[in-house]
């Protein structure tokens, strides 16, 4: 199969390849995927660059990518939850970095696999189980719900857009942070939009004078801005900053569950949101989908299609 594959970190991307690798190995519990679309997310390039070394073993060479969507084409043994031809998505995240989903095929644990929502396109549901999930997982340990104020820094990014509409489907009032050409984008979601950068924590206290009750960072290096912004009592949680633990904050690291992801598809075709996409790529074009991811400056999703 082609996949793209590297055989050392760097910084950069110079060690990634687009070639031949071999198929993947179908164990006991596990489906095999035909990939449709594959969501590129920052941590992709940041186990490139090795920043997960200490506490993720990488078996070289590394076929890179954690999200999926497409077509179940085998079963392992023992698999009922499936059948081959089902539609279905993944956050495929495994306990060591090696078989990745930058492929034409990956093997994922089924409990790990949920069905694809039929309100989304390929490259929607491709891109929804690392964003989407860690967005569900930053408001479920946040507590959102009626009555609360929510800001989200980096609210036009892949999973900031996505924590904007799950926070208005809980019926909070949702504040998100972004570049002034996204404001419209940001309303269109229902949040109210504040930009970023200097001065953000006094914007945001202008529309909030008793503070926000919950705040979610998927930026990071917000802390400062958090203590400024936020009621007392209130909660705050992070994807990129591990001091805020030492504010009471907590560190949110999605987990990859099949189960959380189908309430996500259900939630999607309900209409309660959408994934909104940036640009899609081939395989071949995987160094310009890394480069785009690091600009920190696309909205929505960057979607791998082979």
């Amino acid at each position: 199969m082609r996949a793209v594959t590297y055989d050392a970190y760097a910084p950069d991307n110079s060690t990634l390849k687009v070639g031949e690798a071999p198929e993947p190995k179908l164990g006991p519990g596990e489906v095999l995927i035909r990939v449709r679309a594959s969501g590129v997310n920052p941590v992709d390039w940041k186990v490139l660059a090795g920043y997960l070394d200490p506490m993720m073993l990488s078996v070289f060479p590394v076929i890179p990518g954690w999200d999926v969507a497409g077509e179940v084409v085998a079963l392992g043994p023992d698999t009922p939850e499936f059948r081959v031809g089902d539609e279905v998505m993944a956050y495929a995240r495994k306990d060591t970095v090696h078989a990745g989903t930058f492929a034409e095929f990956v093997a994922v644990p089924a409990v790990h696999v949920a069905r694809k929502p039929a309100a989304l396109d390929w490259a929607q549901a491709g891109g929804l189980p690392l964003a989407g999930m860690t967005a569900q997982r930053a408001l479920d340990r946040l507590e959102v719900g009626p009555g609360d104020t929510l800001v989200v820094y980096g609210a036009a990014g892949g999973v900031g857009s996505l924590a904007v509409q799950l926070g208005r489907d809980r019926g909070a009032r949702v504040i998100g942070t972004a570049s002034e050409r996204n404001h419209d984008f940001l309303r269109a979601l229902g949040a109210e939009p504040v930009a970023y950068g200097d001065g953000q924590d006094e914007r945001i206290r202008a529309l909030v004078p008793g503070g926000a009750t919950a705040v979610a960072d998927f930026v990071g290096g917000q802390l400062e801005t958090t203590l400024a912004i936020l009621a007392e009592g209130g909660r705050h949680a992070s994807v990129a900053d591990d001091s805020v633990e030492t504010h009471g904050g907590h560190v949110i690291w999605v987990r990859p569950d099949g189960a959380k992801l189908a309430e996500l598809a259900e939630l999607a075709d309900r209409g309660v949101f959408t994934v909104e996409i940036a640009r899609t790529y081939s395989l071949d074009e995987i160094g310009d989908a890394f480069d785009a991811s690091r600009s920190g400056r696309t909205r929505g999703k960057l979607i791998i299609v082979p």
